[in-house]
């Protein structure tokens, strides 16, 4: 038998394969709070600078000039990140972000050669000390580094564990945990709002939010290896243990599984592959844009959120709430045939971009319902059901010989997303819509392209280039008949 099918005899999503996905979603949460840090940690309360007659003071004199009103704990106050050394608030954001970008062209591929266990063990493992490195940063300079080297891990353990929790459970599951792993960390952006609220000092928030990682290491040390990832590699006895072990763990007799020997010639198949094999290359350019687009849209608004008038511990807790009701929206659309995964993404895009569009229409402060705070939280709202339905679009999309890879070049692209997004927030000094309109334009244009991706509701997942090759060659003859049908019906009734 095959993978899918040793999954109907081992369980889908056993009580087994219920705690380590369980394990694998919950650290979304000490992902979120990494990802989030620098919104609290680089908080610029209010100040007034002293005028003196020398305009151009250093700066020393600048340090000496600066009274901040509000009392809070950051490393804008410790620093003196203001005024000039402002950007350097910004640029610790897309550091992370940068980091991300490396993390996911890295660990992505190395994943596929050396096994989703070992690379999500080592980058989680190094995450937290890094993340410790960043509480205990004695200047900017090395808080900034910390920053790059925490967002390398966490980008490469984002993507891994993302993977890890599709391929424990069988096809049929995917989108639901998918969404999980989504949804915790949504929760993750409203519990860090919730735990700055209560650890105000910089450096006490972000050793609270890093020794979260210790736990979940411990924790994920007992994990399996992906019994997909085995097959794939042609390990078919260690990909027997793996799903024995499921089976007897869920209460269920496999003693007799024996999985097919089949081709597998594809185990070494590189990244290159996304760019030579023409149905890859073209879902690889529209998959690459929509991920940017996403992540564009989706941290541009978030880490826009201490900027937003009103309490920043509660705007950070909204942006992550709001996207609660997403995750159900998701889960009704993409599994009704008149909806699936290609227009839900698509429709999904073109709204959040409306949104953000319709809040250059609204003044800002009106107080009313119909708010500029309000059209932007519904563009959250919006992007944050594409982006989950991006996640598990892309997982159906590639083999999965190549999909650490494929979602490894997706996230890359996002992640450059993510580096322009801190910067996008002060176009506001352009004009007060700048950010809504660029935002819109993303979501708008990644809807429309996501059009020409195909449909993979209730189709097979391929597991190596050759079951892609036939599919793709099944879906055209398939629409061949259909036109022939069609040009026959209206041939008939002329």
């Amino acid at each position: 038998m095959d993978v899918d099918a040793a999954f109907l005899v081992v369980g889908e999503f056993g009580p087994y394969q219920k705690r380590a996905v369980a394990v694998l979603v919950v650290t979304q949460v000490y992902m979120a709070f990494q990802a989030m840090l620098i919104v609290l940690v680089g908080s610029t309360p209010e100040y007034h600078i002293e005028q003196q007659d020398n305009a151009a003071a250093g700066r020393q004199e600048l340090h000496q000039q600066v009274t901040f009103t509000e009392d809070i704990e950051s490393i804008v106050t410790e620093w003196f990140l203001v005024k000039q050394q402002a950007y350097k608030v910004s640029l610790a954001g897309s550091l992370f972000f940068a980091g991300l970008l490396v993390g996911n062209i890295v660990f992505g591929p190395l994943s596929d050669k050396i096994g989703r266990k070992p690379v999500y063990l080592t980058g989680l493992f190094f995450e937290v000390v890094f993340g410790y490195m960043t509480a205990l940063a004695p200047n900017y300079e090395v808080f900034a580094l910390s920053r790059l080297l925490v967002g390398l891990m966490n980008g490469g353990i984002g993507l891994v564990g993302f993977v890890l929790t599709q391929e424990y459970v069988g096809k049929s599951y995917w989108a639901m945990t998918g969404t999980l792993t989504s949804m915790t960390f949504a929760i993750g952006i409203a519990l860090f709002g919730a735990l700055g609220y209560f650890i105000r000092p910089w450096r006490s928030l972000a050793t609270a939010a890093n020794s979260l990682g210790v736990l979940f290491f411990l924790l994920s040390v007992t994990l399996p290896e992906s019994p997909r990832w085995l097959y794939c590699q042609g390990q078919t006895e260690r990909a027997e243990e793996v799903l024995r072990y499921m089976a007897l763990r869920n209460g269920n007799s496999a003693k007799h599984l024996v999985l097919q020997h089949g081709n597998h010639g594809n185990r070494g198949t590189g990244a290159l592959q996304l760019v030579l094999h023409p149905v890859l290359r073209m879902r690889t350019m529209v998959l690459m844009y929509v991920w940017y687009a996403c992540s564009l849209v989706y941290y541009g608004l978030t880490l826009g959120a201490s900027q937003t008038s009103g309490n920043r511990y509660v705007n950070v807790a909204m942006y992550g709430l709001v996207e609660l009701p997403a995750y159900p929206l998701c889960i009704y659309f993409i599994n009704k045939h008149w909806a699936g995964r290609r227009k839900s993404m698509a429709g999904f895009l073109c709204l959040a971009g409306t949104s953000c569009l319709c809040t250059t229409f609204i003044p800002e402060n009106t107080g009313t319902l119909l708010s500029v705070t309000s059209l932007a939280l519904l563009g959250k709202l919006m992007v944050s059901a594409a982006f989950n339905i991006a996640y598990i679009y892309t997982s159906e999309l590639y083999p999965t010989v190549i999909r650490n890879a494929g979602l490894g070049v997706c996230s890359m692209s996002c992640r450059v997303g993510g580096i322009l997004a801190p910067f996008v927030p002060s176009m506001r000094a352009l004009h007060t819509s700048m950010p809504f309109t660029v935002f819109c334009l993303s979501g708008l244009s990644a809807g429309c392209l996501s059009l020409l991706l195909p449909e993979t509701l209730n189709g097979a997942v391929a597991e190596t280039l050759e079951e892609l090759d036939s599919m793709t060659r099944s879906r055209v003859l398939e629409s061949k008949a259909l036109l022939y049908e069609d040009n026959k019906w209206k041939s008939n009734h002329k």
